[in-house]
This record gives C-alpha cells, structure tokens and sequence, in this order.
C-alpha cells in the first residue's frame, strides 16, 4: 500500500500547489518583512515564517487527511533542494523545512482529531509550525543566545498564530465556494 493511496489526485495538486505557494512567497515576503523588523532589532525570519508557513496550514486544511501537512512540507523540502531556490542549506534543508509540517499535522491532531477543522486549530497549527521552523534556524545555523532566542520565539509565535488565521480565513472562503473535490 503507498503512502499515497490515501490521497486523490486533486490532493496531491492540491498539496503541489501549496508547496508551490509557500516556495514562492517566500523570497518576496523575507525581504519587505526584514525592511520593518531590523531597524526594530526583531528576528525578521521568524515573523516572516508565519507568512509562508500558512501554506502548510491551509493546504492541510484543504486536503483533509492526516499527513497532508508532513506532505506539503516535504514536497517544499524537495523542491528547495533540487532547485536551489531562496533559502537552501543543502540537505539540512530536509529536516527545517519537513518538521513544521509535521507540527501542523500533530497539532491538527491534538486539537482538531475529529478533522472539524477549528479556528483554534487553525491558530495553534499556524504557532506550531513557525515555532519549529525558528527553533530549528536557530539550532542549525544561527545559535542565538537566551535572550534573542527568546525574542525570535516570541515574535515567531505570535506571526505564526496570526498566519494560522489568515489560513482558516481563506479556508473558510474556499468553503463558501463549494468546489467539487474538496470536502469538509
């Protein structure tokens, strides 16, 4: 049995194009983040993050099926790697990248196991996966010291719970819609 069995077709374009999304906003959503935060000594890519994680958020939320998060991250990973895009540290990129997708995955599963989907899911999805997503900047490459540690965490927190909640706002758009292929 793959381990893609479980997912339609249209859940996997789906989880291409949220990949996608993720990977190209990126570059342009860093760069006008950094212009604000410097000058204010705040880590620029922990409050960018919750920009381009909400693309894992959402596409979770989307696809509906345990997994989607880890797949969608994953999918990122690869295409970081293979094509060299913004942001790419070799193969640890493997690991910084999947990770916060599987925090969106395991937080959807704490806080949403009936798959209902939530606001607070939505939220605490969005907290998680830019959590992970800073800490492990900060492990791998950055090593900050407890205090700047603490602010990046902080302002990576609270960027993530609001990218979270632009996630469940266009999810609950993309409801209203009613597309055939995407079940809530």
């Amino acid at each position: 049995m793959s381990i893609f069995s479980k997912f339609s077709v249209f859940d996997l374009v789906i989880i291409g194009m949220m990949a996608a999304l993720g990977i190209a906003t990126k570059p342009v959503v860093v760069p006008l983040i950094h212009m604000i935060t410097a000058p204010l000594f705040i880590p620029g890519g922990s409050v960018a993050g919750g920009i381009y994680m909400m693309w894992i958020v959402l596409g979770a939320g989307l696809v509906n099926r345990r997994g989607a998060g880890t797949l969608i991250a994953l999918v990122q990973a690869i295409l970081v790697i293979s094509l060299g895009v913004y942001g790419t540290h070799g193969m640890v990129s493997l690991l910084t990248y999947t990770i916060p997708g599987i925090a969106v995955d395991m937080s959807f599963l704490i806080i949403d196991f009936k798959r209902s989907y939530s606001f607070m899911g939505f939220f605490v999805a969005g907290i998680s996966a830019n959590l992970c997503g800073a800490f492990l900047s900060n492990m791998v490459f950055f090593q900050l010291p407890l205090l700047p540690l603490i602010l990046s965490l902080s302002s990576g927190a609270l960027s993530g719970g609001v990218g979270g909640i632009m996630a469940y706002v266009l999810m609950e758009r993309v409801k209203k819609l009613n597309l055939p292929g995407i079940s809530f």
